[in-house]
């Protein structure tokens, strides 16, 4: 029986491209003697530039790509694989790039699967959300993000169950960021500096390159968004409530190298915080859905260190799910909520399990 081949065009080689990559490389031999399936890279791009390359991705792939790549458009991606009858196409979107994403529903048209960390796709408006879900449909072609919620922890695939399975979840809480999971861990625990430990979180690698990113709020926002979108709900991102913690009273920062130089001011409000709260008490942020109430918010809030919340470690996510069926007691998902290692992993697990329903698609006609 002849291998079966499956082609991924890989959009961003950063931390998490070029660490699935090298995952691919490193257990390709393992994917063909056990699943008989070969995972191949004939198109590796960064933001301005693609390697093309009919056989695959070999061993020196970063030479290869600093060699040999060219400027690319979306349009010559489509063109080169009509051209090379290449097929089982997943693209991959390891990118944050919002205009990348503009490009899916024509991807779709050409018989392309996607697999995506990046989040813009699915929350962006609820009509573009609808008419990726019917292109996919109409093309019977699939779309995996599960990295998109808590990095490689199976959120996603498990509220969707739920969910289709008939279950009527009335409520989904956590923490849902792996930076601020750090920042507010060992904010709660420790006599130091707000600012202190998040310029530490940055050094490690756990916050965006602009941390304001993390600390607006809207990537939480952006999660709790998805997971609504995941039971059928039609909300937009406007409807959500976010309680930034870019406090009102902090002062305007213009740049970034200003917020570099000044993190300091976040101290004071952080320490009050704390300071306030009751005792045996700690600082986390939480995403809500309320599915009962129809609402979403984001917010800072104090809770006994005594509850699952309460005892989070690191940089870990902690999810929780209230179903109708499990009452006051929720179903807890916890681990790693960030990270390149498990992200990369995360995004593999679609790429395997799109390559299973296409390898099976195919052997029913065959």
């Amino acid at each position: 029986m002849s291998t079966f081949k499956v082609n991924i065009i890989l959009f961003g080689i950063g931390n998490v491209g070029s660490t699935l990559i090298n995952q691919v490389l490193a257990s390709q031999k393992y994917f063909i003697e056990k699943r008989n399936i070969d995972l191949r890279f004939p198109i590796i791009t960064n933001s301005t530039l693609a390697f093309f390359e009919k056989e695959g991705v070999q061993n020196q792939w970063e030479a290869n790509f600093a060699q040999a790549s060219i400027p690319f458009r979306v349009s010559d991606i489509i063109e080169y694989v009509q051209e090379q009858e290449l097929e089982n196409l997943i693209f991959v979107d390891a990118t944050a790039n919002e205009t990348l994403v503009n490009n899916y529903p024509e991807l779709i048209k050409n018989g392309f699967n996607i697999v995506a960390a990046n989040k813009k796709a699915n929350t962006l408006s609820y009509e573009f959300y609808q008419q990726i879900r019917t292109l996919l449909k109409i093309h019977d072609t699939s779309f995996l993000y599960e990295t998109n919620v808590g990095a490689g922890l199976p959120v996603i695939q498990t509220i969707s169950d739920l969910h289709f399975a008939g279950e009527q979840i009335t409520k989904i809480r956590g923490v849902f960021s792996g930076s601020l999971s750090y920042l507010f861990n060992r904010f709660s625990a420790e006599d130091v500096s707000f600012s202190t430990i998040l310029i530490d979180a940055e050094k490690k690698g756990y916050t965006e390159p602009d941390s304001r990113d993390d600390l607006s709020g809207h990537d939480v926002a952006r999660k709790l968004l998805i997971l609504a979108r995941e039971v059928e709900e039609k909300f937009e991102f406007s409807d959500i409530k976010i309680t930034s913690l870019l406090l009102p009273e902090i002062p305007q920062i213009s740049t970034k190298k200003e917020y570099a130089i000044r993190k300091e001011i976040l101290d004071k409000p952080f320490d009050t915080a704390k300071k306030a709260q009751k005792k045996d008490h700690v600082l986390r942020y939480v995403g809500e859905l309320d599915l009962i109430a129809k609402k979403m918010e984001v917010k800072l809030v104090s809770t006994p260190n005594n509850t699952a919340l309460g005892q989070l470690k690191g940089a870990d996510n902690l999810i929780e799910i209230y179903t109708k069926s499990y009452g006051e007691i929720p179903i807890v998902i916890q681990g790693a909520g960030a990270g390149t290692e498990v992200t990369a992993r995360g995004v593999l697990s679609d790429i395997l399990k799109i390559a299973e329903k296409i390898k099976i698609k195919e052997s029913v006609f065959m």
